[in-house]
């Protein structure tokens, strides 16, 4: 099991300013190395209290100038609001800059507040990011970029610089709506899901089991499919403190999450618009107590962040827990203390399991 740990640049209102949130952030993930995670993820959100970090290679680039050995990656490169072009030459640049440490992650975005600033119609936001993944690929690994599809239509284009790693840094692929599922298995993509929106079900555990099933149908190795889930985690010394001081800025996630979620008045339904739906509907009432229930969030001492993120390996066969700890307005300090208990007592129980036997 992997740890990743990623911030989203959120600021409540009547909270600090942008520069200390973003000062308090950067330092956080870049400490993330010194506490042993194995990855820092940056998002892609724009212009809201949820988050502002708008372009995940600038946040990791800085991050990449401070670190030496964790992987950068992006938990999300929304494609469709990007030329792929630049996202491959940007990515590129930035696996050199970092000696071969960066993996993209890419998705299509959720949010129709987000889609009302660019030029994009998210009910064709699929067929957009099925044809910019193909073009990303192909300037990594052709001498020039021939392709013509709906959207992008590119004949005998050069792209440098080509990425450090060989063939290309990995592709990580976000999914919630479950067609997401079974196309990142198909194109061969590690898959990067949520356990924010009601994920810990049954179904859920199928719609991984579809993932590697369409890895294997389309021929590519199960084993290589690596399968990373964003929760919000919280360690303290005591489990009571834990859940005092974490309900509220979880609360205000889902409060805030409720309306960005929600489309546009008069808008016909988009495709996935039901994984959409759950999540606002989700969101608007949920309460601290269920969620705890639930164990949709991981919140208590080190035993219990142990005995949880042990319950979610087994269910699911995530390889990766992305921690979402500096959320909402945790003080800072909340924050490193946190990862200091993770660092001391719960990635090494995981990292005693990784070990080969003596004399194996």
């Amino acid at each position: 099991m992997k740890f990743g740990m990623l911030n989203f640049y959120e600021q409540p209102a009547g909270g600090k300013t942008e520069h200390q949130i973003v000062k308090e952030q950067l330092d956080c993930v870049c400490a993330a190395e010194d506490f042993g995670f194995d990855y820092i993820w940056a998002p892609e959100h724009h212009s809201t209290q949820y988050g502002y970090c708008a372009s995940p290679m600038l946040t990791l680039a800085a991050v990449a100038s401070r670190t030496k050995r964790i992987r950068l990656g992006s938990g999300v490169v929304v494609l469709p609001f990007n030329d792929p072009i630049r996202v491959a030459e940007e990515a590129a640049m930035l696996d050199l800059m970092s000696d071969g440490r960066l993996d993209l992650g890419v998705g299509r975005g959720f949010q129709p507040v987000e889609y009302e600033s660019f030029p994009v119609d998210q009910a064709r936001s699929r067929q957009v990011f099925d044809e910019a993944i193909q073009v990303v690929v192909q300037a990594w690994t052709q001498d020039c970029v021939n392709f013509k599809g709906a959207y992008f239509d590119i004949v005998g284009r050069p792209v440098r610089p080509k990425p450090l790693q060989k063939p290309h840094p990995p592709i990580w692929m976000a999914a919630i709506s479950d067609e997401s599922f079974w196309l990142a298995g198909k194109n061969g993509f590690n898959l990067l899901c949520s356990m924010l929106y009601g994920f810990k079900s049954e179904a859920a555990a199928e719609l991984i089991r579809g993932y590697h099933g369409a890895l294997k149908a389309h021929g590519h190795f199960t084993a290589a499919g690596e399968v990373g889930a964003l929760a919000m985690v919280y360690c303290c010394d005591t489990t009571q403190q834990a859940r005092q001081d974490f309900g509220g800025p979880v609360l205000w996630y889902y409060r805030t999450i409720a309306d960005y979620a929600a489309p546009p008045a008069g808008k016909p339904p988009i495709e996935g618009y039901e994984a959409y739906a759950h999540t606002r509907n989700v969101a608007r009432t949920v309460q601290w107590e269920e969620l705890l229930e639930k164990g949709a969030v991981v919140c208590g001492n080190p035993e219990d962040c142990i005995r949880q993120i042990e319950e979610m390996r087994r269910k699911y066969g995530f390889t990766q827990i992305i921690c979402w700890t500096r959320l909402a307005g945790l003080e800072h300090r909340k924050a490193i203390h946190s990862m200091e208990l993770l660092q001391k007592h719960v990635m090494p129980h995981f990292r005693r399991e990784e070990r080969p036997a003596a004399g194996a």
